[in-house]
């Protein structure tokens, strides 16, 4: 056992990192509707133009605030509906009746955005150094290969918790009791590896009874003998995925033995301490069968809320008595979720300069 020193990871005080590619939401969440969303603490709007653009625009008008998603869309531009300022889909006032004209000097931001399959991205650091070719892939989400469902958790706590514990893995056999987790999972072999800012996690366990959320849809509940894997990577502050794998032991010649579950997390801080949360479940076996997905999307979003109502309840306690009140103790099964909090905080402090 060893303590951390937390000056150098990044815990629930930490400034958000900004310089990165969020969901700022579903495709289907971009309509001609005005839609109101945080994100990263700003206040922002969401619409998408008459050619199909998703945007995501500073939702306060630069007159008096007056938030524009309680205004209307007329063509691609957005009138408040307080003194009539229209902005058009950049953000700049073209017409401003007070005065009879345009208002160059009332400009909002207007935030890069970029879509990907069923996901909207959004830069909400420095419109100079967004890259599109550095938003993470999910192009599995597009292949006719896998099946998936999505799911969507509003978590009231500082969005390190959920990172940290999409990285430490032995709370399944305890928070999951039944569903992911399985008493042998707690201590099983795993390596972890960092690859840039990226950190890299395997975790195996052989020879052992499958978790339920995944024997229930393989129907492997009467299996005593499985190799499971999960190989998961934190690529960003934003993003997590894992790859789970089940090897059927006992599989008879012809049967299937190998069965692949893809686990999407998507996490976007809404403030410091509250947070979106999107998170897609896919397959590759029984691709034709909805029930399926069903399965997998209603065992994982009941493992999904089990984790929220641990951190709300560590981040309510944390707030109240003050964060830390003591050093926490770390373990050796903490070294993924270690390596994630320093990345962050060395980010944290690139951006502060």
């Amino acid at each position: 056992m060893s303590n951390t020193t937390t000056a150098a990871y990044a815990d629930a005080h930490t400034p958000l990192i900004r310089n990165c590619w969020y969901v700022a939401g579903l495709a289907e969440d971009f309509t001609r509707e005005l839609k109101e969303r945080y994100l990263l603490g700003d206040a922002v709007v969401l619409y998408r133009t008459g050619d199909g653009t998703p945007v995501v625009m500073q939702n306060r008008c630069a007159h008096r605030s007056f938030p524009l998603s309680h205004g209307r869309l007329e063509g691609d531009d957005v009138v408040c509906l307080y003194h009539g300022l229209r902005y058009d889909a950049q953000g700049r006032c073209v017409e401003a009746p007070m005065i009879k004209r345009a208002a160059a000097h009332a400009k909002l931001r207007r935030y890069p955005t970029a879509q990907r399959g069923p996901l909207v991205w959004a830069w909400m650091g420095d419109a100079a150094l967004a890259d599109e070719s550095t938003i993470p892939d999910t192009g599995w989400l597009a292949d006719p290969r896998w099946a998936s469902r999505n799911g969507y958790v509003y978590v009231e706590a500082n969005y390190i918790g959920l990172q940290e514990n999409l990285l430490d893995l032995t709370h399944f056999s305890y928070l999951h009791a039944g569903n992911i987790g399985t008493p042998e999972w707690v201590d099983c072999p795993f390596e972890v590896t960092v690859e840039g800012e990226r950190v890299h996690s395997v975790r195996r366990l052989d020879n052992a009874a499958p978790p339920m959320i995944y024997a229930v849809p393989m129907g492997l509940t009467h299996r005593e003998r499985v190799n499971r894997i999960s190989d998961s990577w934190y690529v960003s502050p934003a993003m997590h995925v894992a790859y789970a794998t089940i090897e059927d032991l006992d599989a008879a010649p012809g049967e299937q033995r190998d069965y692949h579950v893809n686990i999407l997390h998507l996490v976007t801080p809404e403030t410091q301490h509250t947070m979106h949360y999107w998170a897609f479940i896919g397959h590759d076996f029984r691709t034709d069968d909805p029930s399926i997905a069903d399965a997998l999307r209603s065992a994982a979003l009941k493992a999904f809320h089990e984790d929220r109502e641990a951190l709300e309840w560590i981040d309510a306690m944390n707030r109240k008595e003050g964060w830390p009140k003591v050093e926490e103790a770390s373990f050796a099964s903490d070294r993924g979720s270690l390596a994630m909090r320093r990345i962050i905080a060395q980010l944290a402090q690139a951006e502060r300069g």
